[in-house]
């Protein structure tokens, strides 16, 4: 009999490390099978929330931020891809970063759709694997018909400026819970991982969730 487990992911599109802790938690899942029913839902973070819509380019944008030298950032890309490949996450060739906020706005329609997870994993793909804009509208909504969602409802969702509000106040819920890093999941309302746990770690917490009831 399946167990259910309420799993909260607060990412953005933008870390690298929420595309390869989102996959290394899937396989987690996979490799639990039919033990567990799992509910995956999506929360929005942004690191960069002022970023410009032509986004600034990688290098001088982490140079800036957290003071790394261009040879650094290369050997933490490296890492990186190793990390993707080990759980089945392929990193592509990515210069720049881009805006999320647009992103989380459609991923929010997205989660009443029934479509959440799946446009999450989308647009992970499209900003990390294939370096695509995700402050494009046109990204966005090819994103959104790639998953089996409607393009013109995206689209109109998009130029409408819907669920900015509903997007900035869970923003601002899990800030005020004390998440100022992700990714960072949420196991039931009751236990917290941070960072792109190995898949064993996610394994072993969800049966100690289930475990504990």
């Amino acid at each position: 009999m399946k167990q259910p487990i309420r799993i909260d992911f607060v990412s953005d599109v933008a870390c690298p490390w929420c595309a390869v802790g989102l996959s290394s938690l899937q396989l987690a899942l996979s490799r639990l099978g039919d033990t567990v029913d799992a509910e995956i839902v999506m929360h929005p973070f942004e690191l960069n929330p002022q970023m410009v819509e032509e986004g600034e380019d990688l290098v001088e944008h982490i140079a800036k931020k957290y003071g790394r030298t261009p040879q650094q950032v290369s050997e933490a890309q490296a890492a990186l891809r190793q990390r993707g490949a080990d759980v089945g996450f392929t990193f592509g060739t990515r210069t720049r970063i881009y805006n999320t906020f647009d992103a989380h706005r459609l991923i929010h329609w997205a989660g009443m759709k029934g479509k959440q997870l799946q446009l999450k994993q989308a647009l992970l793909q499209a900003y990390h694997g294939e370096g695509k804009p995700t402050s494009d509208h046109d990204v966005l909504v090819e994103a959104a018909e790639s998953v089996g969602l409607d393009g013109a409802e995206a689209r109109a969702v998009l130029d409408g400026g819907d669920y900015a509000n509903e997007v900035r106040v869970e923003e601002e819920q899990y800030q005020a819970m004390g998440i100022h890093s992700v990714p960072s999941i949420i196991f039931n309302n009751r236990y917290l991982l941070t960072g792109a746990q190995p898949a064993d770690v996610f394994e072993k917490t969800i049966q100690q969730v289930l475990a504990e009831g």
